[in-house]
């Protein structure tokens, strides 16, 4: 598994106590006692590293190459999926993926970034960059969902919507724009969570939500580190300053009032425990779909513009 540089210390202690159990089950030596206290040693450092993660740090851990992604979580948290394609105006887009699915019994619309795990997939997924049909595959997806009055999952992971050329000439920016100004009166709950990357418009585009909410190790900005560092100190490399004047993290958008929820995650970030990640993303999603539920949905619709309207506000 790959790993950053503040991981390596409990790597190499995990490594120690595989290779301890591996030569007591060989030589049939009795190591319990040696094997129990580097597992006390490997929890507690595992609290210290993890307890002080820089914002940065936190950046890296959201785009680790072997984090779940949306279709891991649809495998693990739901049932029935059927996958829906194309935008009926230019193309299919694998990296926003939508469909039918049940969460816990309840039939919802969900939509989702999707990654790759290997450099093949990531380039058949454009690194989850959508493209404006992807876009606009979503919002057909909306639609059908407010038809059948189904309420919709948004699940994010994307550094940002594909900047190239031809996504431009076929209208990202509107594509993006129609999203935000649609999802505002769809007549069902939204759900939204983030749980990788969630950059910018590529983000919002499918990021309106009735509660919206974020994984303890992801992050949420209008622009990425590196972005941001190129701009203001034009030198990408000061990366991590960009990432802490940003508040991007889960705890400093919901201070901020950004964000309802931090969606907590195993220890060391999801990667390490797909089972205990998914099973934290479902209740959440499961405990707002049922309060959500029970509301008018005019009352629903009504908050969740008041809701963003409130984002920024200030006095002086």
């Amino acid at each position: 598994m790959q790993s950053w540089d503040f991981e390596k210390p409990v790597l190499e202690l995990e490594h120690k106590i595989e290779e301890l159990k591996t030569f007591s089950s060989e030589k049939e030596v009795d190591l319990t006692g040696e094997i129990r206290n580097l597992e006390q040693k490997l929890s507690n450092l595992k609290k210290q590293v993890y307890s002080q993660l820089t914002p940065w740090q936190k950046v890296q851990i959201s785009r680790h190459p072997q984090r779940p992604t949306t279709l891991d979580y649809v495998q693990l948290i739901m049932e029935d999926f059927v996958p829906l394609a194309g935008d009926r105006l230019f193309g299919e887009d694998r990296a926003l993926i939508g469909g039918f699915a049940k969460l816990g019994g309840r039939k919802i619309m969900l939509l989702g970034h999707q990654k790759g795990k290997d450099t093949k997939e990531n380039v058949e997924r454009n690194f989850g960059c959508a493209h404006p049909e992807g876009y606009r595959k979503a919002l057909r997806c909306m639609r059908l969902a407010e038809r059948f009055s189904l309420p919709v999952v948004c699940l994010i992971d994307t550094p940002g919507a594909y900047p190239g050329i031809g996504a431009e000439e076929r209208g990202q920016a509107q594509a993006i724009a129609e999203n935000i100004r649609d999802m505002f009166s769809l007549r069902v709950p939204i759900i939204v969570a983030v749980i990788g990357e969630g950059g910018s418009g590529g983000a919002l585009g499918i990021g309106v939500g009735d509660r919206v909410c974020v994984m303890e190790y992801a992050y949420y900005s209008v622009i990425s580190p590196e972005g941001c560092a190129a701009i203001l100190w034009k030198d990408a490399a000061k990366r991590e300053s960009a990432a802490s004047v940003l508040k991007l993290t889960a705890p400093e958008l919901q201070k901020l009032g950004v964000i309802d929820q931090v969606i907590p995650e195993p220890e060391g970030g999801a990667h390490r425990d797909y089972q205990g990640a998914a099973q934290n993303l479902r209740a959440a999603l499961t405990e707002h779909l049922t309060a959500l539920s029970s509301e008018p949905i005019e009352n629903v619709r009504a908050s969740r513009y008041e809701k963003f309207r409130r984002i920024g506000l200030f006095q002086e």
